[in-house]
Order: structure tokens, then sequence, then C-alpha cells
């Protein structure tokens, strides 16, 4: 088996159909606190009615300007305390962002939710985006693509090797100390987010699969193309904003990186991805009752699909 194929991966990629998945905050509360009781309700909710992921970000500050604080909670206790009230939905992160993060930080933290959820971790992997994030870290944002780069090799080195001897600019290691735990398997899989100031190429070389955004069918379908020439069967997979409309039948309306539209439209959309070849999905669900969103998608889009 590959070295990266933890249950997790397994679940979302070890099929012929389109996968599921939702993000934090469930609740829709994405610029102060949610409340977290509701959170885990929800996320319980979500996996009982069939999807496979749970996805959450990773944003260390709150920049008002870029209008989100994601779930508030640090992706790492978040997600160990989501492990905890879930069984076998993938835990995901959309996306750490490596250049504010040690390698050696990142790379214990997620080897311990990793174990801590029987192998469920999936981690997108990022470059970042929040401008004023670069100098409160003190770091120079046009070192992000550098950056980015020397910690998925060392992320791979730590989790794969004992005690090994590295030089980069987070540091050295000399090999006398080790990494504990590793993860359940040989090494994590990274899906490197956008391009994180990477050539595709380089993507297809290191990454586990790409995460993309949303993006219009005809420049989707082109996307594609270009990366099964480069990647072959390694999974895509991309974030869709979904508002469901009271009517099933409602037609199309854009919204920032997605849609309002009816069940219906919905199901067709989702179907034509799943012909295009993405391979996993995250539902971006936003409306005023979560619980009957994520019923409602499931009933309405997910089973037809996989039927």
């Amino acid at each position: 088996m590959p070295p990266h194929e933890n249950d997790g991966y397994l679940r979302l990629f070890d099929t012929d159909t389109l996968t599921f998945g939702t993000g934090f905050p469930l609740t829709n509360r994405n610029e102060s606190m949610p409340d977290a009781a509701e959170e885990r309700r929800l996320a319980k909710h979500a996996e009982s009615v069939g999807f496979d992921a749970l996805w959450t970000r990773d944003v260390p500050t709150y920049w008002p300007s870029f209008g989100d604080a994601g779930q508030t909670f640090d992706v790492w206790p978040w997600l160990t305390h989501v492990a905890s009230v879930t069984d076998e939905i993938t835990l995901g992160t959309a996306s750490v962002v490596l250049p504010l993060r040690h390698p050696l930080h990142v790379a214990k933290a997620a080897a311990s939710v990793d174990q801590l959820s029987d192998g469920r971790l999936v981690l997108g992997v990022a470059s970042g985006d929040r401008d004023p994030e670069f100098p409160a870290f003190g770091v120079d944002p046009n070192d992000r693509g550098m950056l980015f780069r020397e910690s998925v090799e060392l992320l791979r080195t730590v989790w794969q090797e004992e005690f090994p001897t590295v030089e980069s600019s987070w540091g050295t290691l000399d090999g006398e100390v080790n990494l504990v735990p590793k993860p359940t398997t040989e090494t994590l899989p990274l899906l490197p987010t956008g391009y994180s100031r990477q050539s595709m190429e380089w993507i297809a070389e290191h990454g586990d699969g790409w995460l993309f955004y949303q993006l219009p069918q005809s420049t989707l379908q082109s996307y594609l193309e270009d990366w099964r020439e480069v990647a072959g069967e390694t999974p895509f997979s991309m974030a869709v904003q979904v508002e469901l409309a009271d009517d099933p039948r409602a037609g199309p309306e854009h919204v920032h990186q997605g849609f309002r539209a009816g069940t219906e439209w919905f199901r067709e959309y989702f179907t034509d991805l799943d012909e295009l070849g993405v391979d996993h999905v995250i539902v971006g669900l936003r409306g005023d009752d979560p619980e009957s969103s994520l019923s409602t998608f499931s009933d309405e889009v997910i089973e037809p699909i996989r039927e």
C-alpha cells in the first residue's frame, strides 16, 4: 500500500464515485467563536447522514478585512476534540499554513491527531494568503514558496525516518533527536492547496492530491486535463460554497466561491463534477438551519449520486 494511504485518505479516494465533505464552522458563525457543543452535535449529524469528511481551516489570527476567523479554534485541539465524538469520518485541514508554523510542530501535532483518530487525518497544506499574518510571525511573504517546499520535505523526512539528519531554513537535525509519535502510516497524506506558489508539476510530484477552489466548468475541465497529464490518477479535490434555495427546482445564482440553487440543479452540477473526474468536494453549506441543510443535501444530492 502506498505510504500515505491511511484510513482517512482511503475513505475519500478509494472509490470511483465522488465523495463529499463539509467544513467548520458548521453553525456558519465565522466572525467569532462558535458554540462548541453545537459544532460537535452538527459534526456527529454530518457523519450520521453520510458525509465523508469534516474539514477545518488554519486561521491563526482574525483579520476583519478578510471577512472571517475560520472556526476560531486552533486546528489541532479542535480536530482531536472532533475525533473524540465521531467514529469513521475523515478529518481534514483545509489548509495548514506551513510558512507560519514550524514544521516540527506541525509534524508532531498532525501525527498525534492521526494516532488519536485511528488514522483519519488528511492534511491540506497551503502557503497562506492573509497578508498581515506574515509580519506578525516574522515571516517574509516573499519566502512563502521556499518555506512551503522545505516544510513539505521536512515533514516527510521526520515522519518516515528515525533520528534524521536535516539542514534547512527551519533549523538543524543532527541525528540526535527523533520525532514521536509517528503517524499510523509511513507518512501522512498531503494535499497542496491552490498552487501554494509551486508549479503543477511540483505539486504532482510531492503531493498526494491537489485541493483547489471552485472554478467555472470549462476552466475546471482544462485544469483537470492538465492535472491528469502530469499527475495521472492522483486525486483532485475542490471546495464549493452551497446555499440551498427553498424551491428544489430553482436555477443557479452565483455566490462567493459557489452557488445558490435548488437541490435538483446541485444534483446535476455535482454529477457533472463526478463525470469530469473530480474525486472529492468540500461543500460549504450556508443557511439558517444547518442541521436541516446537511440532511437535505445528503438526501437530495449525495445519495442519488451514490446510487
